[in-house]
């Protein structure tokens, strides 16, 4: 496979030789063929071009909490500690719109996406703390709306092919909750359990859905990837030689490749000596296709 280096277990395989002390939300660009992802901690954005096989990162000036690609090309759209911010890859420049707790230095964003409709959905958490004081905000037109408060670590944000079902995880409990999503306004209706993990497999991180209506979830802590049926059953279990899988999304030519990024952040010496690609980027052949990642309106 073009831009894969190292064969793993199965057809699992590591992705060029970057390692991420906190790894997160693949985004796949279709227009350029390349893989971006980011580095919480680095701060980083990198992007591998699938072609060329050729890494490359951008230092941000704050911890940056996700990415999303923009409509017409014109860069990303960045979550960083303090604001939201329009990135130009070419020129390096930030745009930011200042978030709402900007003045609270322990509080930033986290886990982001896009909604079918191209409104980009951002939460926020205490970085320090980890008390139940974040927030998910629906940002569109340069501003921020409240959605759910009481939140301690966002994550899982991810919707079904007809848009009208959005999947949210809080990372202190092992459960992913579905809400009925209005498409036209962005209204969240009451939640209901989609997903509830075994005790001991990690808790619900980063997510995506493939192009059957499947949830590909990463469980952090777990090792796994676990692929979850519309109806919430578990369908395929995906084991990664790391404890902690951050995210995944899908990407290559047909869409049917699924990148997984990880982390090595809090391992004692002797969990990084047994997991020396913690923090790697993989690639699995799903035999499943994605779905075009949903792209910021503005």
């Amino acid at each position: 496979m073009d831009g894969a280096d190292k064969r793993l277990a199965g057809n699992l395989e590591r992705v060029g030789e970057t390692q991420d002390i906190l790894g997160e939300c693949p985004v796949w660009s279709i227009a350029e063929q390349a893989l971006y992802w980011i580095d919480v901690r680095g701060p980083l954005i990198r992007r591998r071009d699938w072609r060329t096989g050729r890494t490359e990162s951008w230092t941000m000036p704050e911890l940056v909490g996700s990415i999303a690609l923009c409509r017409d090309g014109q860069g990303l759209l960045v979550a960083l500690r303090s604001s939201v911010a329009l990135f130009d890859t070419v020129t390096g420049r930030l745009e930011p719109v200042p978030a709402p707790h900007a003045d609270k230095p322990q509080m930033r964003f986290n886990d982001a996406k896009c909604d079918r409709q191209g409104r980009f959905w951002v939460g926020s958490m205490d970085d320090v703390g980890r008390g139940p004081v974040g927030t998910l905000y629906r940002f569109e037109a340069g501003g921020y709306t409240a959605v759910l408060e009481g939140i301690a670590v966002p994550n899982s944000l991810s919707w079904s092919l007809d848009g009208g079902t959005m999947y949210f995880a809080d990372g202190i409990e092992p459960v992913i909750w579905a809400f009925p999503f209005d498409t036209r306004s962005g209204v969240l209706g009451e939640r209901r359990v989609f997903a509830r993990l075994p005790q001991g497999t990690g808790i619900p991180d980063g997510a995506n859905i493939d192009a059957e209506g499947f949830l590909w979830s990463a469980q952090y802590g777990g090792g796994v990837v676990t692929r979850y049926a519309p109806d919430g059953s578990v369908d395929r279990v995906v084991p990664v030689p790391v404890s902690q899988p951050t995210s995944c999304g899908f990407g290559g030519e047909a869409l049917d490749t699924l990148f997984i990024t990880s982390a090595f952040q809090r391992l004692s010496a002797d969990e990084l000596a047994r997991q020396p690609l913690a923090g790697a980027l993989f690639s699995i052949a799903t035999g499943v296709a994605g779905c075009p990642e949903p792209h910021f309106a503005g």
